[in-house]
């Protein structure tokens, strides 16, 4: 790493942490864990989305401040800052084991007994320091953030190095996926109610994973037209990025429609009509008295979700294959496939552990969802 991959990471993460701490937003509150814990956060996703846009624009040779940095940075230090990345990544991951440990945020916490697997898979499911989630900032405020400002950037250094020429392939992709981040701000109370969030531990598997994985592999297919242009004609590009949208608002469209029926407690229609839904219990139980308490969920099973439980996994795979097609593999060969081949992987593996959580959580009345929704990503086949 260099001193100036370091500044910029630094400088990055400290305009994140201004605007996470200081922009206003409602309050609102993520799933109860098993200990009777309810998270709380300031929904203010959206706002830090676009005035980090913005202030990442004016802050540029592109803006009025007197050019302090170049448009292009990211694509300039990427290396090093990844380098940085990697090493603090390591060093937090240690800071996260001993804090789950020694002081924990809440009861959510313990030791499985063997150093590698607390340091794998934490310690901790919720830590905060000094009232900062860390799991929202890395994962969201941080990592998203990068990701999303990154396509433009790569972009802007590709228009530099070609001779002022458009790559359109960079440029659609670029702007779906900064399209694709502002959908994931829109619904990131949802994604604090996910497998990530609510089972995942902030240990190296997720923590290191949004520091460095991310940046590294997200945008690996973008970085890499910045030297091979995807010779793709603006009408071949637009064509696939009017694919990728599709992908994006159906996404959204899946997880808006379970958000409104979960906010509505079942009381609303589902494509017309009323939802058809499985309500199940289960039991949360206080470690300090030993009391257990029944709780219920409802879990939908029309619209969407009534054709496979992951069906909103298949558009964001639509939109993910789109984004490496607009790298041209025909041409710049398969490697740039990668981050929708990994996608694929990890999306079927969230879904089979979203299966088996459930399943521990509900029992049988999970059971008799899947009797209503038997498919969990692709209807009719998987």
């Amino acid at each position: 790493p260099t001193l100036e991959g370091a500044k910029f990471v630094l400088a990055f993460m400290a305009v994140a942490f201004v605007l996470e701490r200081f922009l206003p937003g409602k309050i609102d509150f993520g799933p109860e864990t098993a200990t009777g814990h309810v998270p709380k956060y300031v929904d203010n996703a959206v706002t830090h989305c676009f005035v980090y846009s913005i202030l990442f624009f004016l802050g540029s040779n592109l803006g009025p401040c007197g050019d302090p940095y170049d448009f292009g940075i990211m694509y300039d230090v990427f290396p090093s800052s990844l380098s940085f990345l990697n090493i603090f990544g390591i060093v937090f991951c240690i800071f996260l084991m001993l804090k789950g440990i020694h002081f924990p945020s809440t009861e959510d916490n313990g030791s499985s007994g063997s150093w590698v697997k607390d340091y794998l898979w934490g310690t901790e499911l919720y830590p905060r320091v000094f009232g900062l989630d860390l799991k929202r900032f890395i994962n969201c405020r941080f990592s998203m953030t990068y990701w999303q400002l990154a396509g433009f950037s790569f972009c802007y250094r590709s228009y530099t190095l070609h001779g002022n020429e458009m790559d359109w392939g960079l440029f659609f992709s670029a702007l779906s996926q900064y399209i694709y981040l502002v959908k994931f701000f829109v619904w990131e109370m949802g994604y604090m109610r996910s497998i990530d969030i609510i089972v995942d531990r902030a240990g190296y598997e997720i923590q290191w994973g949004c520091l460095v994985w991310v940046p590294a592999v997200y945008t690996f297919h973008s970085r890499f037209l910045v030297q091979h242009p995807s010779g793709l004609s603006f009408s071949m590009a637009l064509a696939i990025f009017v694919l990728s949208i599709l992908g994006v608002l159906l996404n959204y469209a899946a997880d808006r429609e379970r958000d409104v029926f979960r906010a509505s407690k079942g009381k609303c229609l589902v494509w017309g009509s009323k939802p058809r839904y499985i309500t199940a219990k289960y039991t949360i139980v206080d470690r300090k008295t030993g009391k257990s308490t029944q709780k219920t969920s409802l879990l939908l099973a029309s619209g969407f979700w009534g054709m496979a439980r992951h069906f909103q996994y298949f558009f964001e795979l639509t939109a993910a294959y789109s984004w490496c097609l607009l790298a041209n593999p025909l041409q710049n060969g398969v490697l740039v496939m990668f981050y929708a081949v990994f996608l694929n992987g990890l999306l079927v593996d969230r879904a089979k552990r979203d299966t088996d959580k459930c399943r521990l959580k509900y029992g049988k009345y999970y059971d008799e969802y899947c009797a209503l929704v038997p498919y969990k990503i692709i209807p009719g086949i998987y």
